[in-house]
Protein backbone atom coordinates (compact mmCIF):
# COMPACT_ATOMS: atom_id res chain seq x y z
CA UNK A 1 0.00 0.00 0.00
CA UNK A 2 3.07 2.51 0.42
CA UNK A 3 4.81 1.96 -2.37
CA UNK A 4 0.87 2.97 -4.26
CA UNK A 5 0.37 5.31 -2.00
CA UNK A 6 3.69 7.22 -3.21
CA UNK A 7 3.17 7.84 -6.52
CA UNK A 8 -0.22 9.57 -5.82
CA UNK A 9 -1.08 12.81 -3.57
CA UNK A 10 -0.95 12.37 -0.07
CA UNK A 11 -4.38 14.58 0.61
CA UNK A 12 -5.95 12.11 -2.19
CA UNK A 13 -5.23 9.05 -0.44
CA UNK A 14 -5.42 10.27 3.38
CA UNK A 15 -9.00 11.37 1.94
CA UNK A 16 -9.88 8.05 -0.09
CA UNK A 17 -9.05 5.93 3.45
CA UNK A 18 -10.63 8.66 6.06
CA UNK A 19 -13.81 10.14 4.15
CA UNK A 20 -17.13 8.18 4.54
CA UNK A 21 -18.57 7.82 1.02
CA UNK A 22 -16.87 6.82 -1.82
CA UNK A 23 -17.68 7.03 -6.35
CA UNK A 24 -18.86 3.47 -6.68
CA UNK A 25 -22.59 4.11 -7.33
CA UNK A 26 -21.25 6.43 -10.60
CA UNK A 27 -18.71 4.52 -11.48
CA UNK A 28 -21.58 1.43 -11.76
CA UNK A 29 -23.18 3.99 -13.77
CA UNK A 30 -20.55 4.70 -16.22
CA UNK A 31 -19.91 0.93 -16.76
CA UNK A 32 -23.63 0.91 -17.50
CA UNK A 33 -23.28 3.18 -20.19
CA UNK A 34 -19.93 1.74 -21.65
CA UNK A 35 -21.36 -1.13 -21.87
CA UNK A 36 -24.50 -0.05 -23.49
CA UNK A 37 -22.34 1.93 -26.32
CA UNK A 38 -20.07 -1.22 -27.33
CA UNK A 39 -23.47 -3.45 -27.35
CA UNK A 40 -25.29 -0.89 -29.73
CA UNK A 41 -22.44 0.09 -31.78
CA UNK A 42 -23.17 0.73 -35.54
CA UNK A 43 -26.99 -0.48 -34.74
CA UNK A 44 -28.71 2.34 -33.89
CA UNK A 45 -29.24 6.50 -33.62
CA UNK A 46 -27.91 8.24 -30.99
CA UNK A 47 -32.06 9.11 -30.18
CA UNK A 48 -31.85 5.17 -29.56
CA UNK A 49 -29.03 4.74 -27.60
CA UNK A 50 -30.14 7.91 -25.21
CA UNK A 51 -33.47 6.24 -24.68
CA UNK A 52 -31.86 3.18 -23.52
CA UNK A 53 -29.78 4.98 -21.42
CA UNK A 54 -32.66 6.84 -19.31
CA UNK A 55 -34.79 3.62 -19.52
CA UNK A 56 -33.10 0.74 -18.37
CA UNK A 57 -32.26 0.46 -14.71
Amino acid sequence: MQGFAGFLRLEAVTAGLTLPWSSGVVEGHVNRVKTLKRAMYGRATFALLRACVLTRP
